[in-house]
């Protein structure tokens, strides 16, 4: 089953590109336009993502959000702003409007669990190969038997605080993980390699790498 992402958009032509991108994930898009709607949606408690445009016909979307997080709905929530303000309340990431779909989708898929991910892009991985799904299946299959592997030397390397080789390591996973269309795993390998000491970020890379192994 996909995830459930709703989006709180009132220009429609930024919400038709918004929710055409966001359901290439793929994912269950919810869109409205208004805080009213977004707040009765919200309520039902069935969105692993919040994206919530700032400023709306009735209101703030930072507003809606403090509301919701008083309520006791703690989904994390991206904010879209065309004049965004660093460091807003509550929001896991600030995106600037107009913004591009790899910038969207990237941002969404470091929010996502990854048990609520595909772990693998079709269309990612068919256009890395100039779409010739023989060659792509032939690299997925390559891919997973090296995986364990890299994965077992990236932990070494980060449980043992050794920084520069865990990079190494995952510089090495980051164009494989282009190539077959790994795309949650690349997220996490991209996160990881920013904070190789983080122990979430090293969770969410082990957790990313399990549903690669499981789902071939």
């Amino acid at each position: 089953m996909n995830p459930r992402l709703l989006l709180l958009e009132d220009d429609p032509v930024s919400a038709a590109f918004l929710a055409q991108g966001l359901a290439t994930l793929p994912a269950e898009v919810e869109t409205v336009a208004t805080l009213a709607a977004a707040r009765e949606a919200a309520k039902r408690g069935d969105h692993v993502l919040w994206l919530f445009d700032l400023r709306l016909p009735d209101g703030h979307g930072e507003d809606l959000l403090a509301e919701l997080h008083a309520a006791g709905l703690k989904v994390p929530a991206i904010a879209l702003s065309a004049d965004p303000a660093p460091g807003l309340p509550g929001f896991a990431r600030v995106l600037a409007k107009p913004l591009g779909l790899h910038e969207l989708l990237d941002a969404v898929r470091d929010l996502l669990p990854p048990e609520a991910q595909a772990p693998w892009d079709d269309t990612a991985g068919l256009a890395a190969v100039a779409g010739q799904a023989g060659a792509l299946a032939t690299l997925r299959v390559m891919f997973r038997e090296e995986l364990p592997g890299q994965c077992r030397a990236v932990q070494e390397a980060c449980r043992q605080g050794d920084a520069e080789s865990a990079r190494a390591h995952l510089h090495r996973l980051k164009a494989g993980c282009g190539f077959v269309g790994a795309l949650p795993l690349l997220a996490a390998v991209r996160a990881l390699h920013e904070e190789p000491g983080n122990a979430a970020a090293l969770a969410r890379f082990e957790a990313c790498v399990a549903r690669a192994l499981e789902d071939g």
